[in-house]
């Protein structure tokens, strides 16, 4: 009989999602992101956001962690914001629809 490998678990409670438009700059967004998280996972799709009719590419970046501030994640996507010249960026914090808008 085989002797298990031992293994331990982790359970990531807190999920962040972030939409971003494909526009200038997104990658090093992405790359930012990519290096404050061991692990993410990227879906490609149109969005229709702000009354366009026409599609606009974005990326829904969605990363899981044990503990996360709220409020330093909303300042920091309004940073996002502003570096990728957006009017507006969504984010979903633990399943709460968060918009992040330019006053």
């Amino acid at each position: 009989m085989a002797d298990e490998e031992s293994y331990i678990t982790k359970v990531l409670p807190q999920s962040i999602k972030f939409y971003l438009p494909r526009t200038e700059g997104y990658m090093d967004v992405v790359k930012e992101i990519v290096s404050k998280y061991d692990s993410i996972s990227l879906i490609e799709f149109d969005g229709y956001f702000e009354g366009k009719f026409e599609p606009v590419k974005y990326t829904r970046l969605e990363v899981h962690t044990a503990k996360v501030e709220e409020r330093h994640v909303i300042e920091y996507a309004n940073k996002i914001r502003n570096r990728l010249r957006q009017n507006s960026l969504a984010l979903e914090l633990n399943d709460k629809l968060v918009l992040v808008i330019k006053r």
